[in-house]
């Protein structure tokens, strides 16, 4: 076979890939003009594409011309005052900002006006735009990549979690902030739209289980994290997975990242659960009868089947390995509720001389910096010690919204009048007051009920 049967090898040394990525970034000048031509000519009858230009979701920041952004700008801030939009009153408005000059002058506006080959084409000429930024966008995580898997900082796990997180980043199409937050103005219509909802009873955030902590809490939200805490053997894995469970009944999706259990432990547990068979029938010989068994094949068809919850036990303990897991849930159908069993148990790449205070604060702020990241809720389990303190309990509780221990009367009373009861203290709710919620503790199915059901 000759040579010239094979493609052209390249080099791929550093200097190479440098000099690669160095090149011209993606960029369509006259698509970028067309657009902004669009949405200054569009009047009249031919509105409507000025509309269906702007309905393609293009923002000032993936112009790649710095002065194609102001304009873009200077467009939106014209047609948010109800003025018709055209090269003179935008015109005047970068004038008012002392950036006309900038752009090129009054004759670069009407120059993007006569670029336009078709305002009918606006919303394809948008897209063209958009495109390239996107592509701008994925060179700029290979850079930060490229940059970093050179250097030697970090190691392989840390190098993995860049990845993840830039192509996370890509494929969900967030690159980033492109324009400047919206001001209480622009938030007062929707805000007033959710208040109606909520006041006309509507549920607003994803629900723990429990109706009374619903009610009081408003449930689980995006970007935040709830701790339950207790001592060992009360029932905070219990509580964790029933509002895992309960969330992932509703439609939200789930993941429950255990250190402590098996995924054949955390099944047994929502079997019981959810079938009402007593936990030590599941675990020991010949425990199950023929209607047990009837019962854990009906919740197989009714209930795992489509239940949007995951499952994982990581091979390490360390944080970047649950993040890694949970920004593939999210590549793969979404990511709500995210429930971490339990922090002292997982680890950071922290400095050798690092406190175990300073190393579950890094856990903690972690987690919290990944309910934002990832727009989930997080569930954070924390161990008491023997005296009812959270270990670390400073940084835990600063981070979290949400602060929920968890107390059994009976623990160590078991003649106690309210033997079989679970009390819920809210130790800090940003969302309302704080109190206590009384449940019915059924361990035997290892599940917290209402005591309404009881």
């Amino acid at each position: 076979m000759s040579t010239t049967d094979f493609p052209e090898q390249r080099s791929t040394g550093p200097d190479t890939l440098a000099a690669e990525l160095l090149r011209t970034p993606p960029q369509n000048l006259e698509a970028e003009q067309a657009v902004l031509g669009t949405l200054m000519s569009s009047i009249g009858a031919a509105s409507r594409f000025f509309a269906e230009t702007l309905e393609t979701g293009i923002t000032a920041g993936e112009y790649y011309r710095p002065a194609h952004a102001t304009i873009h700008q200077a467009i939106l801030e014209v047609h948010g005052s109800g003025e018709q939009v055209d090269p003179i009153t935008v015109g005047e408005e970068l004038t008012q900002r002392g950036e006309l000059a900038r752009v090129g002058g009054a004759s670069y506006l009407h120059t993007c006006v006569q670029a336009v080959p078709s305002a009918a084409s606006g919303s394809r000429y948008a897209e063209i735009v958009r495109a390239k930024a996107y592509r701008r966008t994925a060179i700029e995580a290979a850079q930060k990549i490229l940059q970093y898997a050179y250097s030697d900082e970090g190691d392989e796990g840390d190098v993995r979690a860049l990845v993840e997180q830039e192509l996370t980043a890509i494929v969900a199409g967030t690159p980033g902030l492109a324009t400047a937050p919206p001001t209480v103005g622009d938030l007062y219509l929707d805000y007033v739209a959710e208040l109606d909802e909520i006041q006309n009873g509507r549920q607003t955030g994803l629900t723990y289980g429990l109706v009374d902590l619903d009610t009081i809490t408003s449930g689980m939200h995006p970007g935040n994290v709830t701790v339950i805490a207790a001592q060992s053997g009360v029932g905070k894995s219990t509580l964790a997975l029933n509002a895992a469970v309960a969330a992932a009944k509703k439609g939200a999706k789930v993941m429950f990242s255990s250190l402590e259990m098996s995924s054949t432990e955390l099944m047994h547990k929502i079997v019981a659960a959810e079938g009402r068979i007593g936990l030590h029938h599941l675990t020991r010989k010949d425990g199950l009868t023929p209607e047990s068994w009837k019962e854990v094949e009906r919740l197989g068809r009714e209930l795992f089947r489509t239940l949007p919850l995951r499952v994982y036990r990581p091979d390490g303990a360390f944080l970047r390995d649950i993040e890694s897991a949970a920004r593939a849930s999210v590549r793969n159908g979404g990511l709500d509720v995210l429930v971490v069993d339990y922090v002292q148990l997982v680890e950071t790449e922290q400095a050798r001389n690092a406190t175990r205070e300073q190393a579950v604060a890094g856990v903690s702020r972690g987690l919290k910096n990944l309910s934002v990241a990832l727009d989930c809720h997080v569930i954070a389990l924390s161990q008491l010690n023997d005296d009812g303190l959270m270990r670390e309990s400073r940084a835990i509780k600063n981070d979290a919204s949400v602060v929920l221990r968890v107390e059994r009367p009976d623990l160590h009373e078991p003649e106690s009048p309210r033997a079989g009861e679970v009390d819920v203290v809210i130790e800090k709710n940003r969302f309302g007051p704080l109190a206590t919620v009384t449940a019915a503790a059924q361990l035997h199915y290892s599940r917290f009920v209402d005591m309404a059901q009881t």
